[in-house]
């Protein structure tokens, strides 16, 4: 389950110190990450998922730069043993206008076993 890897490597990884999730938290951190898989296919036994990474934060500039920080980790993310690619489809700016949450998504393509 490629979401149970992605968490686990943007724990590891994350350098701004937020929490990754796959839903929002009940108890919302000012700053923190969710992993969304959008879709995904199969091809000789060859699996790849679309996930979207958001990043919320108390500023649209602290919501950007998390996501910036993101894409760089997620560039690296072919390290793992079970992903052989992790492509940035596109990037940005997803504030909730009823909320006013700052929040930034990252969509990635991601081949995987």
């Amino acid at each position: 389950m490629i979401e149970a890897t992605l968490i686990s490597y943007l724990s590891g990884k994350t350098a701004a110190g937020a929490n990754v999730f796959t839903e929002e938290p009940k108890q919302k951190p000012d700053t923190y990450i969710v992993i969304e898989k959008t879709g995904s296919s199969t091809e000789n036994r060859i699996e790849t998922a679309t996930v979207a990474i958001k990043s919320f934060a108390p500023t649209m500039l602290d919501a950007a730069t998390l996501n910036e920080r993101v894409k760089v980790i997620m560039d690296n993310a072919p390290e793992l043993d079970d992903v052989s690619s992790c492509r940035l489809n596109s990037d940005y700016n997803f504030t909730d206008p009823t909320s006013k949450q700052y929040r930034y998504q990252a969509v990635f393509q991601i081949t995987h076993y």
